[in-house]
């Protein structure tokens, strides 16, 4: 057994140095005793591209957050309710990009971000998607109602009527006066009867030429249609004619029942060689297109007064219709009663009595007079009493009709 004093030195206690003692002063024997360094850092990890690559990790993973959150956030406002308080439309025109209609969403106050709206409807494909027309966005439509809304093309839908027995003029100024029409009217007046009587479905943006246009395709088609399909004994040379005598039909009953018994009374005429005598061929003549003023009756004289389509005093046609007739009125002439009616009279109630003899005609036309004088004394007695009250409250100038009519719709 070893007696080193080196081996049993006493556990806890620092044995004695090797080397030769060196002496301290009292201020070196105080200072504390540096500690044990850190290890070396590895040549890898003092690399530039190490620490390139660790901040773009970094960087990476922050803007993937925030993407996250943007996504999020962005969905919620996306399909969260508007801003708008109110319905309102919003039109879209042909040729329109996403980026300009989400400003014009954004600055009418009906979304509350454009970036937001452009982002959504191109994450969702329909970056070319959205269709032109005007659309009603309801009270607080969120974005993504609005983006379906644009997609669906369901825009709003306007009319335009043109009733049966108006002139080409008088159509012509409805559609001249729809305000949700775009541009001029056309140059010139198409032809009188050309036009269809029709109710037009379109969108805002549509123009007064498209309409023209498509009334006037519409009447060809439909007036081609019907006289295919006429009685084959007809007295009638042309398709112009044709229409001409449906325009005449037109304006003389409102009443579907009575056009093809009317047609065949003008038929039979025309068959005999006998003069019309419509008045409404009349008024054309007086007034043309632009048509008779409400407060104008027809006089006894009006009748004698020459005109090119004047039937009580030429024979035949006259030269052109003088309205437009619908599809009532053509299909009426081309396949008209078989009656030998020649003659028609107003019976007081909106309709006509017809008959086939001048003396039959002659005791029509004597109760219609009579019917009217009857109507008018009522008229007068009415307006009698009426002064008469009036006098009693001080007044004397009221009104009274005074029980003018015209002169019927008689063909005689």
């Amino acid at each position: 057994m070893s007696t080193n004093s080196a081996d049993n030195g006493q556990f806890g206690q620092r044995s004695a140095p090797s080397g030769p003692i060196v002496p301290k002063t009292a201020s070196e024997a105080l200072r504390p005793e540096a500690g044990t360094p850190p290890p070396k850092r590895s040549r890898a990890s003092r690399s530039q591209f190490v620490v390139f690559m660790n901040f773009v990790i970094s960087l990476v993973m922050l803007m993937v957050l925030a993407a996250g959150f943007a996504l999020y956030f962005g969905k919620q406002e996306f399909n969260e309710p508007g801003p708008s308080a109110n319905a309102d439309t919003f039109l879209v025109k042909p040729n329109t990009g996403v980026q300009e209609i989400a400003e014009q969403l954004e600055r009418r106050g009906l979304i509350s971000d454009a970036r937001i709206f452009r982002l959504g409807v191109r994450a969702f494909g329909n970056d070319s998607a959205l269709k032109a027309g005007e659309y009603e966005i309801k009270p607080q439509a969120s974005m993504r109602d609005i983006m379906e809304l644009l997609k669906s093309g369901k825009s709003v839908m306007y009319s335009l009527t043109v009733p049966e027995g108006l002139t080409v003029e008088q159509a012509l100024q409805r559609i001249a006066d729809q305000a949700a029409l775009d541009g001029d009217m056309p140059g010139t007046i198409p032809p009188e009867g050309s036009l269809a009587t029709d109710t037009l479905r379109f969108t805002r943006g549509a123009t007064r030429q498209q309409m023209v246009e498509k009334l006037l395709a519409d009447q060809k088609k439909l007036v081609e249609e019907v006289w295919q399909r006429r009685a084959p004994d007809l007295p009638l040379a042309s398709v112009e004619d044709f229409v001409t005598l449906a325009s005449i039909v037109e304006k003389e009953t409102g009443k579907g029942d009575e056009r093809s018994r009317v047609a065949s009374v003008f038929l039979n005429r025309l068959a005999k060689g006998m003069r019309l005598q419509s008045d409404p061929t009349i008024i054309y003549g007086l007034f043309g297109g632009k048509g008779k003023p409400a407060d104008r009756p027809i006089y006894q004289s009006d009748i004698k007064k020459p005109t090119p389509y004047n039937t009580y005093l030429i024979n035949g046609l006259p030269p052109t219709p003088i309205a437009n007739p619908g599809r009532a009125a053509l299909e009426a002439v081309a396949n008209p009663s078989k009656t030998d009616d020649l003659y028609f009279v107003a019976d007081g109630t909106g309709g006509h009595v017809f008959a086939a003899t001048l003396a039959e005609h002659n005791e029509n036309v004597a109760r219609y007079r009579a019917l009217q004088k009857e109507l008018a004394d009522e008229a007068a007695k009415a307006g009698a009493a009426k002064a008469d009250a009036a006098k009693v409250e001080g007044q004397t100038d009221a009104p009274v009709d005074d029980g003018d009519g015209d002169a019927g719709a008689a063909a005689q």
